[in-house]
């Protein structure tokens, strides 16, 4: 009987150790790789101190995981090191024009050769122009942008980052944070979804890609998932098994975004959960197999690849600070690892508002924001388009009280934490919102916007 007393706890013990053990090595590189990464960008792209960055990121609502994890940063190799219970590390190295990677088993060394000249600004710049009025009501308008960086609720934190309003071409409202300012390079997390929609027309012009085309992902011709097509990645209909979910430790997309060297092949492993065609899931493994197939779509070369959004979108718009980070593997994180200035996020928004015509040069296909904002039908309520919200996600309204009306035209692309770029051709309207708003429902976009069509004139 006092073998049994023994052996009943150490059998605990030792479940519970290995419990531990397993948790470690299944979180551990993904909260090593998230400190790192960000830690990173946030320092060698955004050009913040290593002090705000910990302070803001990685402590403020952070997991709970996350501060078992630790950091040391190298200046002179830009490169950041996460460790996690003292034997797993993740390496990010900072690249010009490329941002910031999460090296593979090889190490920073094997990343290091590939880069970026620095971009230049040959674009005319629209905000260098002085706003006019046009009929807004100035002292309402400021109101309204400076109400958006108040705190009312203690419990939901807002924490918003940068506010650009742009009407009529030109920025009649801005406002940021403290320690962020014009030229701060901020992550704009699923806004980067609606970049390579946007990246994915210019390809499409160029013939190298077509709608209805399967993708060139799964070469087996009796893999039923080579029925999927460009169109059905960018409806998010592709039908691949998938769950978005940024609050469990073991969702899938934490381990795509952090725990993966080739984010396309993880996401490429998925297998269907419905036919192709026939069910609308948001996914960022979508976005990613997207990303790979722009890749395909020019011949695999990798700087031809890696040059491509700077000269397809970035240069003729005078986007100087935008970069779109790759994984180990060299593709582009297209789902979430785009950083800009809130007046380059403008500086697209105004593009796509001008159906693709920017200073009178032709940039995306005739048609195409019509494409990208045409409702997709298996979609909720046609809350989706194509690779854009067509209706603000639940997320960032009030649930509770009655919603406001907004144009019928307004369309979104959204990023985790609160980043919105709102387009409404019928008002001639850009506006950017960037925050850190952690909780859900701390953000309400409708009711700002609703606040703020009431400044501008009809």
């Amino acid at each position: 009987m006092s073998r049994i007393k023994i052996a009943v706890p150490a059998v605990i013990l030792l479940g519970f150790l290995g419990l531990c053990l397993f948790l470690a090595c299944r979180l551990g590189p993904i909260a090593a790789g998230y400190k790192a990464k960000t830690l990173c960008t946030g320092v060698f792209v955004s050009q913040r101190s290593v002090e705000d960055v910990l302070a803001h990121e990685l402590k403020v609502d952070s997991q709970p995981i996350l501060h078992l994890a630790g950091t040391q940063i190298d200046h002179g190799a830009q490169t950041v090191t996460g460790t996690f219970a003292g034997f797993i590390e993740r390496h990010a190295l900072f690249r010009p024009g490329l941002g910031c990677t999460l090296a593979g088993p090889k190490g920073p060394a094997a990343l290091r050769p590939q880069a970026l000249t620095p971009s230049t600004n040959t674009a005319p710049d629209p905000f260098d122009r002085p706003a006019e009025n046009f009929g807004v009501d100035m002292k309402k308008l400021q109101a309204v942008v400076d109400d958006a960086f108040a705190e009312p609720d203690p419990e939901r934190l807002r924490r918003t980052r940068a506010v650009v309003v742009v009407h009529q071409g030109r920025i009649v409202a801005e406002r940021y944070a403290p320690g962020i300012g014009p030229d701060t390079p901020l992550h704009g997390w699923s806004m980067t979804k609606s970049v390579m929609g946007t990246l994915t027309g210019a390809l499409v012009r160029q013939g190298r890609l077509a709608l209805h085309d399967p993708v060139d992902i799964w070469r087996q011709t009796d893999d039923p998932r080579s029925a999927i097509t460009l169109d059905h990645l960018l409806r998010m209909t592709d039908g691949l098994a998938w769950r978005e979910n940024y609050v469990s430790p073991f969702s899938e997309v934490l381990a795509l975004s952090w725990g993966r060297d080739d984010m396309a092949a993880f996401a490429a492993e998925r297998p269907l959960a419905h036919p192709p065609g026939s069910h609308w899931n948001y996914s960022s493994a979508t976005t990613t197999i997207l990303a790979r197939a722009l890749r395909a779509a020019l011949d695999d070369d990798a700087n031809a690849y890696f040059a491509f959004p700077r000269r397809a979108l970035f240069e003729p718009l005078g986007m100087t600070t935008a970069v779109i980070e790759p994984d180990a593997a060299g593709t582009f994180g297209g789902a979430t690892f785009m950083y800009a200035t809130a007046r380059d996020w403008a500086r697209w928004g105004l593009l796509l508002l001008s159906d693709g015509v920017w200073n009178g040069k032709r940039i995306l296909p005739e048609g195409w924001v019509a494409y990208l904002t045409r409702p997709t039908p298996q979609s909720t309520d046609h809350i989706y388009g194509a690779h854009f919200w067509l209706k603000v996600p639940p997320s960032y309204y009030n649930r509770d009280g009655e919603r406001p009306a907004l144009p019928k035209d307004a369309f979104f692309a959204v990023g985790h934490w609160g980043q919105i770029v709102t387009i409404i051709p019928s008002r001639d309207l850009v506006v950017v919102r960037l925050g850190l708003s952690m909780h859900s429902w701390s953000w309400d976009q409708e009711r700002f916007l609703a606040n703020l069509l009431q400044a501008l004139p009809r």
